[in-house]
């Protein structure tokens, strides 16, 4: 118990196991919450105008963090702040790190300002189907959401410090601190402030959250803060090189909930509808990728920094491949479950069945592309690891102007749905750019990656997912046409045991080593570490 509880000091430093390990499940933790934040939305405000206001309302603060400080938070910044802490630069690391909060700090702020003044000129312009009711409450909430922008880009920086140092416990409890808030404000203030209450939630919530959870993880350590304007420091320097590509450049893994908002605009309830079916589909792209992604930067810096390329490589692809035939597999299980999961997740109060059909339809189609949001986001991080923001982003940014024709093709030929097919394309486009890139720059070869076990691996989840849509369909009536929530649970039981037995009988049947492969850990970055860490963690040296 005591090992166990050393686990979860912040004062802990982890390994890559560990720390994938700990931010999974406080991702799903975070998820969890963050489900019920959604529930609680679609429960109070259903999925009309007013929520398809609320939801639009993060665009602009979501594009001002973006611009300004696209690259500091947990990219560029743990890269150089890495290497520093792996030559014994303490003292640089500290002084870059002053430097960068102060001058981002007042950049945000003015950025911020700039923003709260000409919301109604952008809020006009991006959702142009909006009826004039709307888009005042979007304006309204937009000016309220803008601020937390400050918190999040602070906080930001300063977890990237904590993960630095394999710090990860403070860091991956800020986005659940953040969820509650929202979740408080609406409950506490839904009456008085409308759906208002939930913006002045997730303002409070940034600040609790992402903010001040990082920052005392930070002062427990002693990273030192004092405020520097010095604009010449070669570090700083540096740094907004690296950055200026990110910050400049548009991902469309950022910029696909924008192009869906603004085409979905023009139909009442569109735009909650894609937005709770993208939150859901979320919740294991946040546990299989970002979880995954997000543990893995900082070891692969420092392979990269202390120059061996081959074990970089190999962890790289090592990663990607896991992550992607987990996702194959999860995959399956989805869009058999897809009816069943939306109308027990978010159907009551002002959410009707005719929006769990809807939503389940977007979420169907958007599941198909788990796996390639997984693993572009570790090839991503192999490119910032190496210190190269430059040409990921180049690329993908071309890939976002190229994806527009055919979001507005897709969306005018099949309606909304087509959005989801779109941004499945554009992902997919996404993916294959990074992993050729790196490929071609020597970094990460794909000819190690191990392709015949995800083919198996993607062969046993479609046959599953398609034994077990079957099954759903052939028992008896849906559980959503009677609206009985034991209904539900028992759909998804069903699809759930058949999904599962299909699958081990497909992956026995091909021979597959995955299961061996998911089980053990491998000790990259310090060898024989991840398994000492597993058994003070398990108590055995097997991983569940």
């Amino acid at each position: 118990m005591n090992r166990l509880l050393r686990f979860f000091r912040p004062s802990h430093q982890h390994t890559a196991f560990s720390a994938t390990l700990l931010l999974m499940g406080t991702v799903m933790a975070s998820r969890v919450i963050g489900y019920i934040r959604e529930a609680y939305i679609a429960y109070a405000f259903g999925a009309g105008g007013q929520t398809d206001a609320y939801v639009a309302a993060f665009t602009l603060p979501d594009f001002l963090n973006y611009i300004v400080a696209g690259g500091a938070a947990s990219i560029t910044f743990i890269s150089i702040y890495t290497r520093f802490l792996a030559e014994k630069r303490d003292a640089d690391a500290q002084k870059t790190f002053s430097i960068v909060i102060t001058v981002m700090t007042a950049v945000m702020v003015a950025g911020t300002i700039l923003a709260e003044i000409f919301t109604p000129q952008f809020v006009r312009w991006f959702v142009k189907g909006f009826s004039p009711d709307q888009i005042d409450l979007c304006v309204h909430l937009t000016r309220i959401l803008l601020p937390a922008q400050i918190f999040f880009y602070v906080g930001g920086v300063v977890s990237a410090v904590l993960l630095s140092h394999r710090l990860f416990l403070l860091p991956a409890f800020g986005p659940l601190i953040y969820n509650v808030f929202i979740i408080l404000g609406g409950v506490l203030g839904g009456r008085h402030f409308g759906i208002a209450a939930l913006a002045y939630g997730a303002v409070v919530g940034s600040l609790a959250g992402p903010f001040l959870a990082s920052v005392i993880g930070a002062a427990r350590i002693g990273t030192g803060y004092r405020p520097s304007f010095d604009v010449t420091n070669p570090a700083f320097r540096e740094w907004v090189r690296l950055s200026i590509p990110l910050m400049l450049g548009v991902s469309l893994v950022t910029a696909d909930d924008w192009i869906l908002r603004h085409y979905a605009a023009g139909g009442v309830g569109d735009i909650s509808h894609l937005n709770f079916a993208k939150r859901l589909f979320a919740v294991p792209i946040a546990v299989l990728g970002q979880a995954t992604g997000q543990a893995s930067l900082p070891f692969f810096a420092r392979l990269f920094n202390e120059k061996r390329l081959k074990e970089f490589a190999a962890t790289v692809n090592d990663s990607v491949y896991r992550v992607s035939a987990a996702s194959f597999l999860a995959t399956g299980w989805m869009m058999a479950a897809a009816l069943p999961l939306v109308d027990l997740v978010y159907r009551r109060g002002r959410f009707l069945l005719s929006d769990t059909q809807t939503t389940a339809i977007y979420f169907f189609w958007f599941s198909l592309s788990l796996a390639l949001w997984a693993a572009q986001g570790l090839y991503a991080r192999a490119f910032y690891a190496a210190g190269d923001t430059w040409t990921p982003m180049v690329a993908v940014t071309v890939i976002t102007a190229s994806s527009l024709p055919i979001y507005s093709l897709l969306f005018h030929r099949l309606g909304v749905v087509g959005l989801a097919f779109a941004s499945d394309i554009g992902i997919g486009a996404n993916l294959l750019a990074l992993a050729l890139l790196l490929h071609y720059r020597k970094l990460v070869s794909l000819r190690e990656l191990r392709w015949g076990e995800l083919a198996k691996a993607a062969l046993a989840a479609a046959v599953a997912g398609g034994i077990s849509f079957a099954v759903a369909r052939a028992a008896p009536a849906s559980s959503a046409e009677h609206g009985s929530r034991l209904g539900d649970v028992l759909q998804l039981a069903l699809i759930t045991v058949t999904w599962a037995a299909a699958t081990a009988a497909g992956l026995w049947l091909l021979r597959s080593q995955l299961p061996g492969d998911l089980r053990r850990r491998r000790a990259t970055a310090y060898p024989g570490v991840a398994e000492a860490e597993g058994k003070e963690i398990l108590g055995s040296g097997t991983q569940p």
